[in-house]
């Protein structure tokens, strides 16, 4: 059976998708340990924002699962991330973004054609192991390659094109969080 193609990207499946947990503890013991999923890379985020983890799919997908110190409750129907230029912190249980895979040798060219569509997006972010974990330019440490956008309901979208395979020596080394940990995340963020 022939699957029609699209005629404007070339698109290779689901990048990864990041949803919001309340306690990363708790769901690294679901996904990995009940489920099975091997978790290929942890992230803490800078300032104190939370953690960002990655669970393999098979077939090169992943699932990933942000954990906000400053998350609000759950609430039925906020579903969405907190609009702005890249995706910001939502509630827990709900879908922060959707990350659509592309092939690295892309990403610029897409870039381009989401502009000339009039698609306003970011530039192409190259997330690192830095301390702000990205840059405009890549670098050694970059793992994935992304340009952030909204559909038009809000839904904040995202083309992401690993830049090399996870996981390598030190991409997992963040013990989870633990909801109980909110205090600790807050004291490391900036005073507003």
């Amino acid at each position: 059976m022939s699957r029609p193609k699209n005629p404007e990207f070339d698109f290779q499946g689901i990048n990864h998708l990041a949803l919001v947990c309340k306690d990363m503890d708790r769901t690294v013991k679901f996904y990995r340990d009940v489920l099975g999923m091997p978790l290929i890379k942890t992230i803490d985020l800078p300032r104190g924002m939370g953690q960002h983890f990655f669970f393999d799919l098979g077939h090169g997908d992943s699932l990933a699962f942000f954990w906000f110190a400053n998350a609000p409750e759950a609430v039925p129907g906020v579903s969405s991330a907190k609009p702005g230029p890249m995706p910001g912190p939502s509630a827990h249980g709900s879908m922060n973004h959707v990350a659509i895979n592309v092939a690295p040798e892309k990403i610029d060219e897409y870039y381009e054609k989401l502009k000339s569509k009039g698609i306003e997006c970011t530039r192409v972010v190259n997330h690192d192991d830095s301390p702000m974990q990205a840059s405009l330019e890549l670098t050694p440490t970059t793992f994935v390659r992304s340009i952030y956008f909204y559909d038009p309901d809000g839904i904040a979208l995202e083309f992401a094109a690993w830049t090399r395979e996870l996981p390598k020596e030190g991409d997992v080394k963040h013990a989870p969080a633990k909801a109980s940990d909110v205090s600790r995340y807050r004291e490391m963020a900036p005073a507003k």
